[in-house]
Formats: structure tokens, C-alpha cells, sequence
């Protein structure tokens, strides 16, 4: 048997909602975790939003788009630095796969360790 990598641990314990875990609205949690190209990047829930990251601990890389919102209605922003909404009024799904249309090439799976400057593809 492998053993789950930080990534797969990650994702597992916010499905489940284990203790310890972050939390997000599960219809959101669930349609990223249902496209294979975002279950390989690190998941953190917060405040609304499920963010990505091409690392799994701080600094994130905080390059790639996220969603805000929850079943009902989700908005795809780009990521932070770039800023500016791709799309809204979207269901989980649609902005699920919004977030992987705006992905950059190559991205995952998530490496283990903290972001630094010189892995970052944007100036």
C-alpha cells in the first residue's frame, strides 16, 4: 500500500471533515475535488474561498485562480496577483472547471514544501 501523500491527506481530511481540518462549503470542496488536475494541487479553504497552491506549506504559491462562494452561486477570481473575476454566477462545477481552463501548463501535482521566488513562473 502507498502511502497518501500531504496533498491526498489534505483533501481527505477536508471531505470528511475531520478534526483538524479546514472547512468550505462541500458542494464547492466537492466539484474541485471531482477535476483530477485540481485534486493535485493543495487545497485551503478560508473565509469563503477555496484557494490552490502548487506547495503545500506557507508561503503559498498564490498563483493560480480560486473560487468564492458556496452550492448556490460561486465566483472564479484570478489569481492575486493578477486580480479581476474570469466568471460568476457560476454553479460549483462550472467554476471548477473554469479554474482548470485557467490553469498554467505543467501545473501539479503540488510539491511538498513552502513556496519561494525562484518557483514562481510570474515576475
Amino acid at each position: 500500500m502507498t502511502e497518501e501523500t500531504v496533498v491526498e491527506k489534505t483533501w481527505r481530511g477536508i471531505l470528511e471533515g475531520r478534526p483538524g481540518a479546514r472547512r468550505g462549503d462541500p458542494a464547492v470542496i466537492a466539484a474541485a475535488y471531482a477535476e483530477p488536475r485540481l485534486r493535485a494541487l493543495f487545497p485551503v479553504p478560508s473565509h469563503g474561498a477555496l484557494t490552490f497552491h502548487r506547495n503545500t506549506q506557507y508561503p503559498w504559491s498564490n498563483d493560480l485562480p480560486y473560487i468564492v462562494g458556496d452550492a448556490q452561486w460561486c465566483i472564479v477570481y484570478a489569481p492575486i496577483r493578477v486580480g479581476g473575476v474570469l466568471g460568476e454566477s457560476l454553479t460549483p462545477q462550472e467554476a471548477a472547471a473554469l479554474v482548470v481552463a485557467h490553469l498554467p501548463d505543467g501545473c501539479g501535482p503540488a510539491f511538498e514544501g513552502p513556496w519561494s521566488q525562484q518557483d514562481s513562473p510570474i515576475d
